[in-house]
């Protein structure tokens, strides 16, 4: 399912336009964004979390010349699916 096809479920569910399924779509993926970016976790109970994850710098090997390179370090996005979300997909 991409964005699009996301946007007409939602507004088929809801009861709402498309337009305004977009607007909303749109503001959650701007919140999450904006709070990941500042470090902070967004926890939807029974859906997942999303985070940011660290990783150190480590040291890896280019495969074509099999040199040793730092790799450095950097942030991430996580989700972990929550408890419900798992149990209903199983």
């Amino acid at each position: 399912m991409n964005k699009a096809e996301l946007i007409s479920a939602t507004a088929e569910k809801a009861g709402l336009s498309k337009k305004d399924s977009e607007k909303a779509l749109n503001a959650l993926i701007e919140t999450i964004t904006e709070a990941m970016k500042r470090g902070d976790k967004v926890q939807l109970v029974g859906f997942g979390v999303f985070e940011v994850k660290e990783r150190p710098a480590r040291m890896g090997r280019n495969p074509r010349t099999k040199e040793q390179i730092q790799i450095p370090a950097s942030r991430v996005p996580q989700f972990k699916a929550g408890k419900a979300l798992k149990d209903s997909i199983a």
